[in-house]
């Protein structure tokens, strides 16, 4: 009865928790069948079997954090012609392979103790360990500071359940406890490495937008490839680290590496919590071609399918805080990145327009950058050259 454990996600990533079990026992099932979805620190993935046969075991329920090299199911009966269940099918993750591994029994000497020692042991009681079969829920208990001693147990044979630690959590008297996990740990500790490492500046500035709402409009109006708002900055923001690429860079060490291609990323917010999507060269992309692809993968990101490739290797991020209806934000750059631009939202303001104060859509641009890389000067013309798009995005477009 092979036992098929969970394989390495790549990454860097070492552990994973059940999502759903999309197979029962007793289901047969065959190769590269899809059995479980999983959460990583970097997104949900689907898990595919490297064997066929009949489901026997799941070694885990939903919620369940498994490290990797764990079982997550045992499949026995029968198996597919040809297949072999010793080798890997090459095809456990989209995206990664498997390599044929080879199981060596662990051989663990046990020494007799001396009968004085067996009389001892016999005489000196025995304190019964908390019942306790899930890592997860072992986890959880431990990173909240939770003796599992003084937890009531509600599993049959006094097994503790996930459950029961979140009621101790849940208690009124010390408030709601929510474990950073899975996503939204790995945004945290991203976060923290960046306030802690990137000595970060701000500059910022407020923008005639009216213009880049009329163009939109125009450029939407007989297509069937919409253009974004988002698509557009994003655009003229490509082009601006074109122009200023000390903010298309990284600093490793002692040095500071000007990266020669771009990759952006965008801030998407899902039910898992924020994940950047990243869109790889989009320095070769049209206007139309990078606002699709933004688009679809926002899309994937809410949908929780995209691959943890998807959401790695960035270069500069944009951040639209405007569809939360705030006017501008001191976004934290996305470690290792030098820089971020944030996109409040746009509304109706008074404007001064050839001396008179008119009516004019208008939003505010910030940007967030490593002051090791660049100066105020550099940070600013970046800046100023993405407002100038967005004011005349006709002739920006028409300069692209």
């Amino acid at each position: 009865m092979p036992d098929f454990l969970l394989p390495d996600l790549g990454e860097g990533l070492t552990e994973a928790a059940i999502l759903n079990w999309h197979v029962n026992v007793g289901d047969t099932v065959k190769v590269d069948q899809i059995v479980v979805e999983v959460e990583t620190a970097k997104a949900a993935v689907e898990v595919p079997v490297p064997f066929a046969g009949v489901v026997s075991a799941l070694h885990g329920e939903p919620g369940q954090l498994l490290p990797v090299g764990a079982p997550l199911l045992s499949v026995g009966g029968f198996a597919e012609p040809g297949v072999t269940t010793s080798a890997g099918s090459g095809n456990v993750l989209i995206g990664y392979g498997t390599a044929p591994t080879t199981r060596r029994k662990r051989v663990r000497r046990v020494e007799t103790p001396a009968p004085q020692q067996q009389q001892q042991q016999q005489q000196q009681p025995k304190a019964a360990a908390p019942g306790v079969i899930s890592p997860f829920v072992r986890k959880l208990a431990a990173d909240n500071g939770i003796d599992l001693a003084t937890v009531t147990p509600s599993g049959a044979d006094g097994i503790i359940r996930r459950a029961d630690v979140e009621a101790v959590l849940a208690k009124p008297k010390d408030g709601r406890r929510i474990p950073l996990t899975g996503v939204r740990k790995a945004v945290a500790d991203k976060l923290t490495t960046s306030r802690r490492e990137i000595p970060e500046a701000t500059v910022w500035v407020d923008v005639d937008a009216t213009e880049l709402v009329a163009a939109r409009a125009a450029l939407n109006a007989k297509t069937d490839r919409p253009v974004s708002l988002l698509g557009l900055i994003a655009r003229f923001a490509v082009a601006g680290l074109k122009k200023y690429p000390e903010l298309n860079s990284r600093v490793e060490g002692g040095e500071i590496v000007l990266l020669d291609r771009i990759h952006l990323g965008f801030a998407a917010q899902t039910d898992r919590g924020l994940v950047v999507p990243v869109v790889r060269d989009a320095g070769e992309l049209s206007t139309r071609d990078l606002s699709a692809a933004i688009g679809e993968r926002a899309r994937t990101a809410r949908e929780g399918k995209l691959a943890p490739a998807d959401l790695t290797g960035g270069t500069f991020t944009v951040n639209n805080y405007g569809v939360f209806g705030v006017d501008g934000s001191a976004a934290i750059i996305n470690h290792p990145e030098a820089a971020i631009l944030g996109i409040g939202r746009i509304i109706d303001r008074p404007w001064i327009v050839d001396g008179a104060v008119v009516a004019r859509k208008v939003c505010e641009l910030t940007l967030a950058f490593d002051h090791r890389v660049c100066d105020g000067g550099t940070a600013g013309g970046f800046l100023r050259f993405v407002a100038d798009c967005v004011e005349a995005p006709v002739t920006a477009l028409g300069d692209l």
